[in-house]
Formats: C-alpha cells, structure tokens, sequence
C-alpha cells in the first residue's frame, strides 16, 4: 500500500493520478476534505481509505505492515500564515513521527520539502545535502524554516545510519498545473493570470522596483506539476535514490513570459497593466529564482523539463479552459 499525506491537495493529487494511472497502489489518503470542493482532485482515483491527521498514528498502529511508501505531502503551506506553533506541529513534529515511523517499519519516504527554505536566494539555490550548508540557509517566513529544519534532520539522521529505507525530499520551485483551485491567493500566478485574461482581456503583473530587471522582468522557475509528479514516480522507481533534491524546471522565466503565454493560450492580444509592489512584500521581494537540477541528473533522473509555453497552454486548453478542470 502507498500513504499519500496531503493527497487531496494540489501536488498531492496530481501524484495520485500518476499512481493511479500507472496501476501503482492500493492508495491511501491521509487529508481533511472540509467542506468545499477539495474533493474533487481525487473523484476520478481509486481510493482505499482516507484519514484524518489525527487518526494517522492509530490508523498506522491498524494498517501499517501494508505501507511500504509513504508520499508526504501534507503541509502547511501558506507563506502567509503566522501561527509558528501550529506550522511546526505540522510541518516538523508530524514530518518527524512518519520519519521514525518509516525508519522503524521498513517503509520508504518521499517527502515534500520547499524553494522557500532558499530565502532571498542571495546564497544560491544549489542543493547541498551537506547538514551544514542546510542550516546556513535564511529562509524569509516560517513555512520555509520548517521545512530547512525537517531538511536538516534528515540529513544529519541519513548520516548517523538512522534512515528510512530511502528517503527522498523535494525543494518545489513555482508549480502550477490543475487540482489547484482551492488554493485561494496561494494559487500559481499561472491561474491567477489565466482568469484576469478570461475575464476582463487584461493582465496584471507588478513593476519592477530593482534597476537590474525591467517591470515583468522579474524571473522565477516555474514547474509544470506533472514533472513533479514524474520525479516523484522515478524516484519511487529507483529506491537506491537518497537525499534532498531541487525540484524546478532548472530555467527561470519573467512574468512577462508567463503572461505571454496564458495570452499566447487564450488566443488574445497582450493587454498588461502595471501594478507597484505592495510595500508589505516589497523589501523582501524575490526577483530571482532558479532551480540547480544537476544532483538529480547525476542520480539518474533524465526527463526533460516541460516548457513554460508548452504547460501554459496545456493547463488552459485541457483543463482551465474545459467543463471539468480537474485531473
């Protein structure tokens, strides 16, 4: 059996259709679906059974000489959120307990982990597994520092012998792609672009306020979710492949780009209105992003990145664009 922790979110999801459509299972959820359309990403998947965080420990304690993977990526993902006790009971205490979990029960571990924990990228965006190079990252927002801390513990475990049978970690750059919808503003600037174009025939990007880039210039490393997903899946095919990897398309692009493209997709002319940076976000603002994908080249992994045209125009044209967007 495979646990996917986080399985009704956005990468979560798109990782079980990747399970699922390569007959890869019995699948697992562990996710709180509340009450809106979150349920939705897995109506299409064969699903064993669901559990509620909470549950989990007892569930395992029931179910758990049958999980021989667990995908974790249940987070607390938002940037925004303040409640630091509450991001790393989630982020790093339950990360820990799956981790001893996996260690003890000869389970595998593939995990989520963030570009966040990179900060303001002055330090690079190389991924180091040295446990000294980790904890010399500056992440900006307490979700990036739990995730730099779980990084950290993994690395320094994996070296004392004391490791699940793989463990695997993944710095997710910009993803965008479908089953993202009940995101709110954490949604990608993808979709956000997407609806600003459908709807009024314009798009808003930020100027710019760094005399080294142009307004739109700004550049992050935008990632279609199903490489994401295909990493994950070679990964779980390669159980030799252990570490904490970057997981971006290896090129950043500018927002003019990427505006470019859902224009590109809509068949519309290109239409943009320039916004100022809120001063809340200004000081801190990133203008740079792009993920070093040479550690996972080394292990094996060769798939090539999809390009931002391509998965633009994929995200819009089968899905955003469709009477059912989900996958």
């Amino acid at each position: 059996m495979i646990l996917v922790t986080g399985g009704a979110g956005f990468i979560g999801s798109n990782l079980i259709a990747g399970l699922a459509a390569r007959g890869l299972g019995p699948i697992a959820v562990c996710d709180r679906f509340g009450d809106g359309a979150k349920w939705k990403n897995l109506a299409k998947h064969p699903i064993v059974a669901t559990v509620l965080p909470e549950d989990l420990p007892a569930w395992l304690d029931e179910n758990g000489s049958s999980v021989n993977c667990v995908f974790h990526m249940g987070a607390i993902s938002a940037t925004t959120e303040t409640d630091v006790d509450l991001i790393l009971e989630t982020n790093l205490a339950l990360s820990m307990r799956l981790w001893y979990w996996c260690a003890e029960n000869d389970a595998r571990l593939i995990y989520a982990s963030s570009a966040a924990t990179y900060g303001d990228g002055t330090l690079g965006f190389d991924d180091d597994n040295d446990p000294k190079a980790l904890a010399a990252l500056r992440p900006l927002n307490p979700y990036g520092w739990s995730k730099q801390l779980f990084d950290g513990n993994a690395a320094r475990l994996a070296g004392q012998g004391a490791a699940p049978l793989q463990w695997a970690g993944l710095k997710f750059f910009n993803v965008y792609g479908p089953n993202e919808y009940h995101k709110g503003g954490m949604r990608s600037v993808a979709h956000q672009l997407f609806e600003q174009v459908r709807d009024t025939g314009r798009a808003r990007l930020f100027r710019s306020h760094h005399p080294d880039y142009e307004d739109g210039g700004q550049m992050r490393d935008f990632v279609w979710v199903g490489d994401c997903v295909d990493m994950m899946l070679w990964l779980y095919d390669n159980p030799h492949v252990s570490g904490v990897f970057n997981c971006g398309s290896g090129k950043a692009r500018s927002f003019l780009d990427l505006a470019r493209a859902v224009f590109a997709a809509l068949g519309k002319a290109e239409s943009i209105d320039w916004l100022d940076t809120p001063m809340e976000i200004r000081r801190h603002y990133q203008y740079f992003t792009e993920a070093r994908m040479d550690r996972i080249a080394a292990a094996g992994y060769k798939s090539p990145a999809t390009s931002l045209e391509t998965g633009v125009a994929t995200y819009i044209k089968d899905y955003l664009a469709t009477d059912d967007p989900y996958r």
